[in-house]
């Protein structure tokens, strides 16, 4: 049966990888011939995660070969895992710069047809930095997998 979408990109810090990340990368399964899945890593976010939690698991490789076991065992070749440094994508003011992350992206994995998230703030950003691409928003209430993220006062069910 032909996918809706040739290329899927899911992209995220995953920390920790989660049954919610499964969730979105099984649905851009469903829709893609081929999805990767793009680790971050070197964000501020996770420089002060890690500044304030000491969990070897949280740890960029680490992440990296959870995330490629994971999706090799259930997806095979369809997901194509790949881990980005984004340390030196700086705004003047220290903070993330999202826009220097995008050649970034396209340099690892070329034109993608889908972006996949669960986050419909994250829209914006894909319309200016992919404007070919479809975002697909997969359960933004987070109803299927309620997860929040790392280091929140909620925690996984």
């Amino acid at each position: 049966m032909k996918k809706q979408f040739k290329v899927g990109m899911y992209g995220g810090k995953f920390m920790p990888f989660h049954r919610g990340h499964l969730y979105c990368i099984q649905k851009a399964v469903e829709q893609c011939d081929i999805v990767y899945v793009l680790l971050f890593y070197g964000g501020d976010d996770e420089i002060e995660i890690l500044k304030n939690n000491n969990d070897e698991s949280l740890n960029y490789q680490a992440r990296y070969e959870v995330i490629k076991r994971v999706c090799n065992e259930m997806f095979g070749d369809n997901v194509i895992v790949k881990k980005i440094d984004v340390s030196s994508c700086k705004l003047p003011n220290g903070k993330e710069d999202w826009d220097a992350e995008t050649p970034l992206v396209l340099n690892t994995m070329g034109k993608m047809d889908a972006v996949y998230s669960s986050e419909i703030s994250y829209g914006v950003y894909f319309n200016r930095a992919y404007p070919w691409a479809k975002h697909v928003l997969v359960d933004p209430p987070r109803e299927v997998w309620p997860i929040s993220r790392y280091g929140d006062k909620k925690y996984e069910k």
